[in-house]
């Protein structure tokens, strides 16, 4: 037990290059509940579930092909029907993707969707119904069946 007792998670924050671009991608295509911005901080709210999460621009723009480390990422859960669905709507818009994977051992395990943000920051859409023996399809299978 730690010294001191956290009692939940208030949000979590990305930092973003352009924050209206950012807002459309979080809350148009990922359907985040847009609370809006707050003030003239450069920063815009969002929910989901129980979460809230701000998109934070940046002082100054970051190369998006720049990833600080390969495992560090923000994690949604979705159903299998909206897995295959992001795997259309990615498809078709270019959304860059890192990979899908089958996760069959381990803490969070499941079928997982890595793709891009617009900035840059690697996202990870979590089917957690996904267990060791069902199917394997490859994203483009998914995207285009």
């Amino acid at each position: 037990m730690g010294l001191l007792k956290i009692e939940g998670v208030t949000h979590w924050s990305i930092p973003v290059n352009d924050l209206a671009e950012s807002e459309k991608f979080y809350g148009d295509l990922l359907g985040l509940k847009p609370l809006g911005r707050l003030g003239d901080s450069g920063m815009s709210c969002f929910n989901v579930g129980d979460h809230n999460i701000l998109l934070c621009q940046r002082a100054e723009t970051v190369d998006k092909s720049f990833v600080e480390d390969h495992n560090v990422h923000h994690s949604f859960t979705v159903s299998p029907e909206t897995l295959v669905q992001a795997c259309k709507i990615f498809y078709e818009k270019k959304i860059p993707i890192d990979r899908l994977y089958y996760r069959g051992k381990g803490f969070f395990t499941g079928r997982e969707l890595y793709f891009f943000d617009p900035t840059g920051n690697r996202l990870e859409l979590r089917d957690p119904t996904w267990k060791p023996g069902m199917p394997e399809p490859s994203f483009e299978d998914l995207a285009r069946s």
